[in-house]
């Protein structure tokens, strides 16, 4: 397994992208710390890993405040020793199909701080331990709105843009203490999350939701939306030494949207 004896701390894990992250880097032997505000979910995350005969501890967590993820930091520490692997995959949409000058200033402060304030947060507590041993690997969920404009979604495409920025610059800080800090781009990804934006756009445009479904699949070259599970492959291969000498990259995956 790729992850034997490995610690990962996931945040954003409880659904979709994130419970599929936190499934299969289990699949590979790591241990996990499982982050993010809804308890439930994590409790049933938390089950199913343990069935599969890895450890995980539920550390609930809003990633936008700085004390209760030093609490969350220090209660995986405290479980596990040290912390091998961080994922950023908490993250919200923000303003569907809304023009810059109808975006209200509230909406695209929650965007940013929950994306990269969100990201920051856990990045900056995490590395402590592990420029001490020498070793890490951090990967950010970014977006390819991060690589190209976004029409009527400024504060996400504006948020992923900044944690390609995030990403690079920290790449560059922790090279030398054999940390890997890589940003990961879904595209359009099936699930809830893919279902509400087709639904808002629609609505907003006087389309069906199968609409707006089909324009996003006849932009990609490969005709498929990408799944969670695509994501969980690559995030993966970015938290295992088969990545080793990436650094500082962005790693897009959406059935090629933005090619």
């Amino acid at each position: 397994m790729r992850l034997e004896n490995r610690v990962a701390l996931i945040t954003g894990a409880a659904k979709g992208m994130g419970r599929d992250i936190c499934l299969t880097l289990a699949r590979e032997g790591a241990d996990l710390a499982l982050a993010a505000r809804d308890v439930p979910p994590l409790e049933k995350l938390k089950g199913e890993i343990e069935a599969q005969g890895r450890r995980a501890l539920v550390v609930p967590t809003d990633v936008t405040d700085e004390a209760a993820v030093e609490r969350m930091v220090a209660k995986t520490l405290e479980a596990y020793g040290r912390i091998d692997i961080l994922v950023n995959a908490a993250g919200v949409t923000g303003p569907i199909e809304t023009p810059v000058q109808e975006i209200k200033a509230e909406d695209f402060r929650f965007v940013l701080e929950a994306n990269v304030l969100g990201t920051f947060l856990p990045t900056k507590h995490v590395l402590p331990g592990m420029i001490a041993r020498k070793y890490g690997k951090v990967v950010n969920i970014s977006g390819t709105s991060g690589l190209r404009g976004y029409k009527y979604r400024a504060a996400y495409s504006s948020s992923k843009w900044a944690l390609r920025g995030f990403t690079r610059t920290v790449a560059l800080e922790v090279g030398p203490h054999n940390i890997n800090v890589n940003a990961l781009h879904p595209g359009i990804v099936a699930g809830d999350r893919m279902d509400k934006l087709c639904r808002e756009k629609g609505k907003k445009r006087g389309w069906t939701p199968e609409q707006v479904h089909q324009e996003y699949v006849n932009e990609m070259a490969l005709r498929r939306v990408t799944t969670s599970q695509d994501i969980a492959n690559a995030v993966l291969y970015l938290a295992s030494d088969d990545s080793k000498n990436m650094t500082g990259q962005s790693v897009t995956v959406d059935g090629g949207w933005d090619v």
